[in-house]
């Protein structure tokens, strides 16, 4: 069953819209994410689930029951939704211990809970040390704990590792996950990190400009985007302009190539490409101009102009280095590519 629903969701600022009709589902069990650039609506949306915004459109209905609609806010303290902040939010007077336990000290054997808790995110023994005392990392898992002890039945989670250097990040990322999934704790993630989310989410919900472009599996979102947005915007995404005759034969300046499905209408589509789309080619008649080099250890992102002008990318091995300005060979790897109609 759908845990959290949000249908027709509208939220405004001043007067002007935020969030315009947002619909998604999260089932129990399930960690979702909302992911977008900065000013996008995802923070507002957290919000509004939290209870910290109100509604001016649409309805949000939690474990079956309407929590948020026109007129109407239950309270954030009897939502049964825990937060994970992006700034920790960590009492800095009390101790460990006292922090996991702010929640839940009329519970029988809270310090019992407070103690699994503390297991659970691997802080074992440090219970007695203050939050000034812990590196960021271990302050996040202090929050986690804090936010899971009263057993929620929705936890979010607003920019929870942003703080945090990209090694940890990744780490911490997955360790949070491990332990939603262990606990069956559904969860709603914010972020702008497409890695994080993909490592972290069951579903992910591309925002643009206060609307869901679309809430699919990561997968999916990579292989079968909706949207021209979510092509470019996840996977480093581009187009170059080509032409669909009969069949899904589509022409592109950079050779034919077919399309994974026939598009409606026949003639000029725009086909997307990724990094690793293009293949140096050395006898290919196609030459693209270096403009720009990314060392990435084994592999180098290039950024070429080819002959038409159009910009694009390649992710080519590191043990041939081209220089700037200098021109190669390339061409298309045979993989079906997905097309949609021309945005003239």
């Amino acid at each position: 069953m759908s845990l959290l629903e949000l249908q027709d969701l509208g939220c405004n600022y001043g007067g002007q819209p935020v969030v315009q009709q947002l619909n998604l589902h999260l089932q129990a069990g399930e960690i979702g994410c909302l992911l977008g650039a900065s000013g996008c609506g995802k923070t507002t949306t957290l919000r509004a689930i939290a209870g910290f915004e109100a509604v001016h459109a649409g309805e949000i209905r939690l474990g079956g029951e309407t929590v948020a609609r026109p007129g109407f806010t239950l309270a954030p303290e009897k939502r049964r939704i825990g937060m994970v902040f992006q700034d920790y939010a960590l009492f800095p007077h009390l101790t460990v211990t006292d922090n996991v336990l702010f929640g839940i000290r009329q519970q029988a054997e809270a310090h019992t809970l407070a103690d699994e808790m503390l297991d659970l995110v691997n802080l074992q023994g440090l219970g007695q040390r203050f939050p000034h005392e812990l590196s960021g990392g271990q302050q996040q898992r202090v929050a986690l704990a804090r936010a899971l002890a009263p057993r929620p039945q929705l936890l979010l989670l607003d920019e929870p590792f942003s703080n945090l250097d990209v090694e940890l990040r990744r780490r911490l990322s997955l360790e949070v996950r491990d332990i939603l999934k262990h606990r069956g704790t559904s969860a709603i993630l914010v972020t702008h990190d497409q890695e994080e989310a993909f490592a972290v989410s069951d579903q992910v919900g591309v925002f643009k400009q206060g609307r869901l472009e679309q809430w699919d599996t990561p997968y999916n979102l990579y292989h079968t985007p909706k949207t021209p947005y979510v092509a470019s915007f996840i996977g480093q995404g581009f187009f170059v302009r080509g032409h669909q005759g009969q069949g899904q034969r589509v022409t592109t300046e950079l050779g034919e190539v077919q399309s994974q499905a026939a598009v409606a209408t026949r003639g000029a589509v725009d086909v997307l490409l990724r990094p690793h789309s293009l293949q140096h080619a050395p006898d290919s008649p196609v030459r693209a101009r270096v403009l720009g080099a990314v060392f990435q250890g084994a592999s180098i992102l290039y950024r070429l102009q080819l002959p038409s002008g159009a910009a694009v990318e390649a992710l080519l091995s590191s043990q041939q280095q081209y220089t700037l300005g200098s021109e190669i060979g390339v061409t298309l790897a045979a993989t079906p590519v997905i097309t949609f109609p021309a945005n003239r």
